[in-house]
This record gives structure tokens, C-alpha cells and sequence, in this order.
């Protein structure tokens, strides 16, 4: 990575209102300057400025996939939780009562497997139509 003349010494004192602050900060914060003196500085000097671009039905879509995963995750351990108390069992009625509550996590994972498809679907239609 190459350092630019690092022996600043000069300063620039600038006062700004809050509403123009915050429009600074906010083109900075949308930018890939680590700090705001060298978003300013180039600024100043029409250097090429790199800005994020988001796709907002994109963080929709990584955040109702995000919530989806952890739920599943949750479907898993308890799936997992059944199948290891399953192994251990050594009563029929302790057993039965096991098996109807894997049969609802089972059914709860299906469930959520399906939300996933459906979320997919919506995601990639909406997508081939723009």
C-alpha cells in the first residue's frame, strides 16, 4: 500500500453547521475512506472517490436469510437433542413421548425449509424482472 507525504504539518480549521457535518459524514461513511481527513483531502483535491453501492432488495434478502438461519439452526440443535435422548431411552412411554415432540421439530423444520423456498422464489422473480 503506498503512504502519501505522511509530514503533514499544515492545518485547515473549517466550521461547519450540523446539517452540513452530517452531509459530510455521511458521504464519508458511504465511502472506502478510512478517515474523514483523507475523504476531505481528496475531496479537495478531485481525487477518485470509491463509494458502497447497496441493493437494498439484497440486504432484505441477506437479512430474511440471516433470520432463517438461525432458526433453523435452533430446529437443528433441538432435532439433534431429540435423536440423542432417543439413543438413551430405555422406557416405551419415556420413548413415545420423544418421539411425538421429534415429529413437531420435524414438521417445524420442514416448515422453514419451505419459508426458505418460498423467500427464494419471490428474491429470484423479482430479480429476473428488473
Amino acid at each position: 500500500m503506498e503512504r502519501e507525504n505522511s509530514n503533514r504539518t499544515r492545518k485547515i480549521t473549517l466550521r461547519l453547521t450540523p446539517e452540513e457535518y452530517t452531509n459530510i459524514e455521511q458521504k464519508w461513511k458511504a465511502s472506502t475512506c478510512r478517515k474523514l481527513s483523507d475523504y476531505v483531502r481528496k475531496q479537495l483535491f478531485n481525487k477518485p472517490i470509491t463509494t458502497y453501492y447497496r441493493n437494498q432488495s439484497l440486504d432484505d434478502f441477506i437479512e430474511e436469510m440471516a433470520t432463517l438461519r438461525n432458526e433453523l439452526s435452533a430446529i437443528g440443535n433441538n432435532v439433534n437433542q431429540v435423536v440423542k435422548k432417543m439413543h438413551t431411552l430405555q422406557q416405551i412411554h419415556e420413548f413415545r413421548i420423544w418421539i411425538v415432540r421429534y415429529e413437531s421439530e420435524k414438521k417445524n423444520l420442514f416448515n422453514k425449509v419451505d419459508d426458505i423456498q418460498n423467500h427464494i422464489h419471490k428474491i429470484t422473480d423479482k430479480w429476473l424482472q428488473s
